[in-house]
């Protein structure tokens, strides 16, 4: 298989050699702005860029109708309407916060014990999530998909509220409080906690290095291939 990949940091030099491991070819690697016929020859992109580069981007690879699988967060704001361009458009669009299995297992198992969690109203839940100082959005795309999987099972939080270490804000009982820390050489760590004045429960997920994310996204884009529609980890892992 032939990969465009889109953004040449850490983690799109980490996926080029994950890549070239699993026997696929790079036919395009882009670090700045490119037109839609310099991946057409390709199979499936892969886009790890930047929030404010991840729409053009992504509405590039649609009009060249070549499948994309894009791990850059902080652009959800836009992704009703480039899942419907890619709907219009006959494209293939996959999207996940974290192509990491482990955090998968984690999205899975957060749910459940927040549905669990209705039955114990003692319990008061908040996250932190930690990253390395150049991730720019926060909370991480990764929180966010952890907190609307609360807000939509327990049913005493309505809402979520982020905060840098050492923010103040005005919390009521109804929000889910995210605090987000950054720090050097943290690839990711998310923490889920249900804190009582007799116990503490906690789950979370620590990342050794990039390269869970990095194979996620690999093997999305081994799914991807030749596919038209819009799709997410839940439909590559297919959890019950």
């Amino acid at each position: 298989m032939k990969l465009a990949i889109i953004g040449y940091g850490k983690m799109g030099k980490t996926i080029e050699n994950v890549a070239k491991e699993r026997g696929h070819t790079i036919g395009a690697v882009i670090d700045a702005d490119f037109t839609a016929e310099e991946i057409v020859h390709c199979d499936v992109a892969i886009e790890f860029s930047r929030p404010d580069a991840a729409v053009a981007n992504i509405s590039k690879c649609i009009e060249a109708k070549v499948p994309v699988v894009v791990g850059t967060t902080g652009w959800y704001a836009d992704y009703d309407s480039l899942a419907k361009k890619a709907m219009k458009e006959n494209g293939g669009l996959f999207t996940a916060t974290n192509f990491s299995i482990g955090v998968n297992i984690l999205f899975h198992l957060n749910e459940k014990l927040a549905k669990l969690m209705n039955g114990f109203p003692q319990y008061e839940v908040q996250m932190e999530e930690t990253h390395h100082l150049q991730k720019l959005d926060h909370p991480s795309g990764t929180a966010v998909t952890l907190a609307e999987g609360i807000i939509n099972s327990l049913d005493r939080k309505k809402k979520y509220v982020g905060l840098l270490e050492g923010q103040d804000a005005d919390i009521t009982p109804f929000d889910l409080q995210i605090v987000s820390k950054r720090e050097p050489e943290v690839p990711g760590f998310h923490q889920i906690s249900y804190d009582s004045d007799i116990d503490t429960i906690t789950i979370s997920h620590n990342a050794k290095n990039r390269l869970g994310f990095a194979q996620g996204a690999v093997l999305a884009a081994e799914w991807m291939k030749d596919k038209k529609g819009v799709f997410g980890m839940q439909d590559l892992l297919n959890f019950e």
